[in-house]
């Protein structure tokens, strides 16, 4: 059965059409710039992009030409053939446990959640409705970032904050890119051939957070209530002291907002090196002698390594380090100076199997514990939920 795996911002939407259980990429795309003149609309055919620029004012604009693209160059010759849609939302808080199917009360309850993710619920939402209203009679399942992360106990998602914080406004930690650690746990539980392993998920892009899986749970991740906890990311600041906001609020006299706004957007990679965000342009400054490219990286290896640490401690054992996301999966420099950053754990890396792209081991046989690059698929993660809640 062919199955679309959605995946709505609040001005792009990402698709995947499945065929499943084979989990066949049948075709992907992306529309760019919504609600502007000069917006793109890209789809694959045959292997092949083919680009459209025009005018999408709006969501509803943007599923239209979807649609309407799978059917013009014969993807599908109805949309009878479509089976199922899944949507990721990024934040499902307390009230959803599982993925669930869509129906008013769901979104309602989606809605209701927008405090805690002010940039990507709405946007979801959005893509949700959209796809309603053009496919009415086809299931649709809400799949969620944080879902993942509800089988954390008390001590590893409760902050130490004042407990009404929490009873009134639902602040803890949720965790985020559960459908990234989902699939990659799964996948290296089946390398390991051990469903109790103890594994470190290393989700490693411009955004960035860690898992510490046990037995197939998550049980402690690096990002909390919004995405902004954590190791220091692209632009992200990772944890800092929450002081820093009233000190930069009162000397550059700038709101909380403000100040949030560039620990969000101006911080990590990018604001300690001034030069990018991007791994490739830091690892290749750092190699041309830049002292701040070199202090951006190792700030964020540091970063990776207390988390490793601790979860060692937390889970009282490792079995393996798995490494995956754009940065992950395609920087060696960066795999190589984490696990020589944990090397006390008994990690010995192969340096030429390090060097290699693609799902494989790259530590050594003597090796007390595994590191493995997999590469992660949320879309199948999507897809794969979809059928599962399907046949419920």
């Amino acid at each position: 059965m062919k199955i679309m795996a959605v995946n709505a911002g609040s001005s792009s939407l990402k698709f995947q059409l499945l065929e499943m259980p084979s989990e066949e990429v049948i075709t992907s795309g992306l529309v760019e710039r919504i609600g502007y003149y000069n917006a793109n609309f890209s789809i694959k055919v045959n292997g092949e992009k083919v680009v459209v620029t025009k005018e999408i004012l709006d969501h509803k604009v943007a599923v239209e030409l979807v649609v309407e693209g799978l059917l013009k160059h014969h993807i599908i010759e109805s949309l009878d053939d479509i089976k199922g849609v899944g949507h990721r939302v990024v934040q499902g808080g307390e009230i959803f446990k599982d993925s669930v199917i869509i129906t008013d009360e769901v979104v309602d309850q989606i809605r209701s959640l927008n405090d805690l993710a002010p940039l990507h619920n709405p946007a979801n939402i959005t893509g949700i409705e959209a796809f309603r209203k053009a496919l009415p009679q086809i299931i649709q399942v809400a799949v969620f970032d944080t879902t993942f992360h509800q089988t954390m106990e008390e001590d590893a998602y409760m902050y130490a904050t004042p407990y009404e914080w929490y009873v009134k406004y639902g602040v803890r930690k949720y965790g985020f890119h559960g459908t990234s650690h989902q699939f990659v746990s799964e996948r290296a539980i089946q390398l390991l051939d051990n469903p109790k392993a103890k594994l470190v998920i290393c989700h490693l892009g411009n955004g960035a957070s860690l898992c510490a899986v046990d037995g197939g749970k998550s049980v402690d991740t690096s990002m909390g209530l919004t995405p902004l906890e954590g190791i220091p990311m692209g632009t992200r600041s990772g944890n800092i002291d929450p002081s820093v906001l009233m000190l930069i609020s009162d000397k550059e006299d700038k709101t909380f907002a403000q100040v949030l706004d560039e620990l969000n957007k101006k911080s990590g990679y990018l604001g300690v090196s001034g030069i990018s965000n991007d791994s490739r342009d830091i690892i290749r400054e750092m190699e041309n002698g830049n002292h701040r490219a070199k202090l951006a990286h190792t700030i964020q290896i540091k970063r990776i390594a207390d988390y490793i640490g601790s979860y060692y401690v937390y889970m009282g054992g490792l079995d393996a380090i798995i490494f995956t996301a754009g940065i992950g999966e395609n920087a060696p420099e960066v795999r190589a100076h984490v696990l020589d950053a944990v090397k006390v754990l008994g990690v010995e890396i192969d340096h030429e199997e390090n060097k290699k792209r693609g799902e494989h081991l790259i530590t050594t046989k003597n090796s007390k514990v595994k590191a493995y690059i997999i590469p992660t698929n949320e879309e199948v993660m999507i897809a794969r939920e979809v059928l599962r809640i399907e046949k419920l």
